[in-house]
């Protein structure tokens, strides 16, 4: 099969405005009818909140209790025994890939389940269902919640509170796949995956599995090394089993890293076909041309960049915030623009490789200005990263990489802010040197971002990258809904 690739930073802006204004109409307006459920689920141990603990994901006393999982299941009908499963584990690119597969599998006129972590902007974007594929309803959610509320209240006194957010939730993604009578979900593991709560699927109801990539992510909760999250991935697959590992699409092309997901979308469709579901070439391609997700390479509308206060300005937005996802991320924008100037605004979670990040985004391209800022993650602020640690991590891989930079904290930075030649039109244009700065607001950053890449000398064009983080892109969406 010849299988086109567009660039995937081309943006076909029509298009994207559509799905971002749907999305937004669905997370901007209140949902007071999901407090009850939202309070509920909040009250429970969230480990996207308070991080994961140590060997959480690995096949040891320390680990996840499946166990658990499998009790809370056999409580409601096994629901996820009603309906077959492409179940996606990996580093990165989960997200992405199952968003493939589903669009593939609705376009070919399946109805089709989709459970995806985290959200963007509202919790129902993690269940989208049916052969729409929008987010679930909160009419439906809420139902559903009240519905089994009596029952979840049991199992939590049985399992002494332990439930977590993450097994409610998958809970009732399962029930609502099950209630719809779906014909086949694709569901992204959150953790690893032989412990994640979603690896109660059995082999008979498993339709492929799928690895994209390992990386060194999460190394505490997965044993540590390499090898043992490759392990702790691989606990998806299953005896007599088909699975799709990356396919590693070496193409001169913008957004490698997406077409990579592409390709190994298209193994899984290829694969389900081989099984005997009718998948054609046809919706493969559709299904990989409509596929779009927020925040990631998402280029903002000029409308947009307006409502910002940013008029005229480039912004990118991109939730990478491994050092692999910076790789790719960088190659992204050298590709789309080989001649920028580029401002950097970052917040980081704190069980992330800081230090690697930086060092891909700086060995990577020249960089004008590095804002370091903060973000809630999960509504919480335990795992979020000081914007003045974030900054220790960005010095040390400068100089591992022998970049002068200025930063906030250096006497000549100062001198530069009481002479009001933070524009580079000064002799810190001409040395090359590049600033570092912390800053406690968003709004802040981007302005500051933006005024830095406008009185820089030149005719190029400037960029504004927010990274490090979904939970920061979804503040700068959040923010336009304001």
């Amino acid at each position: 099969m010849l299988l086109h690739c567009r660039k995937f930073l081309s943006l076909q802006r029509g298009r994207r405005i559509t799905f971002i204004t749907q999305m937004r109409t669905l997370s901007s307006h209140p949902e007071p009818e999901l407090k009850e459920f939202l309070d509920y689920i909040d009250s429970l141990k969230n480990y996207e909140k308070s991080g994961v603990p140590t060997a959480a994901g690995t096949d040891s006393n320390q680990g996840f209790d499946l166990g658990r999982m499998e009790r809370l299941m056999n409580r409601f009908g096994n629901p996820h025994s009603k309906f077959k499963v492409v179940h996606i584990a990996g580093t990165k690119g989960k997200g992405s890939t199952a968003a493939f597969i589903s669009n593939i599998l609705r376009t070919e006129g399946y109805s089709v389940g989709c459970y995806t972590s985290p959200h963007i902007q509202t919790i129902r974007e993690r269940i989208l269902l049916g052969r729409s594929g929008n987010p679930v309803s909160a009419k439906v959610l809420n139902n559903l919640f009240h519905r089994i509320k009596q029952n979840l209240d049991q199992a939590m006194r049985e399992e002494n509170g332990r439930i977590s957010h993450f097994e409610v939730f998958t809970t009732m993604a399962f029930i609502l796949f099950a209630e719809e009578n779906i014909d086949i979900a694709v569901i992204e593991a959150g953790l690893g995956g032989s412990r994640d709560a979603t690896n109660i699927i059995s082999s008979s109801g498993l339709a492929a599995s799928v690895i994209t990539t390992v990386g060194e992510e999460h190394l505490a909760a997965l044993g540590g090394s390499l090898e043992t999250i490759a392990m702790a991935k691989a606990g998806i697959i299953k005896q007599s089993r088909p699975s799709c590992k990356l396919i590693d699409v070496k193409l001169q092309m913008l957004g490698s890293h997406q077409l990579q997901n592409a390709a190994t979308a298209t193994c899984v469709a290829l694969c389900l076909r081989y099984l005997g579901w009718k998948v054609s070439d046809e919706s493969i391609r559709a299904g990989l041309e409509q596929t779009y997700l927020l925040g990631r390479s998402q280029f903002l509308t000029s409308e947009e960049a307006d409502a910002l206060g940013l008029t005229g300005a480039t912004i990118l937005l991109d939730g990478a915030h491994t050092k692999e996802s910076a790789n790719a991320l960088v190659n992204s924008i050298r590709m789309a623009f080989p001649e920028a100037r580029l401002a950097f605004v970052v917040a980081m979670a704190n069980d992330k490789d800081h230090v690697g990040f930086a060092r891909e985004i700086l060995s990577g391209a020249h960089v004008d200005i590095v804002l370091l800022t903060e973000a809630a993650i999960a509504g919480g602020v335990t795992r979020t990263t000081p914007a003045s640690l974030l900054r220790n991590s960005w010095i040390k891989a400068y100089e591992e990489l022998g970049i002068e930079i200025i930063h906030d904290g250096m006497a000549e930075y100062r001198e530069l802010l009481k002479t009001q030649t933070l524009s580079y039109e000064s002799n810190l244009g001409n040395d090359g040197k590049t600033i570092l700065a912390t800053e406690s607001s968003l709004k802040g950053c981007l302005r500051t971002a933006n005024e830095v890449l406008n009185r820089r000398r030149g005719d190029e064009i400037g960029v504004i990258v927010v990274t490090g983080s979904l939970h920061i892109v979804s503040s700068v969406l959040t923010s336009l809904n304001g």
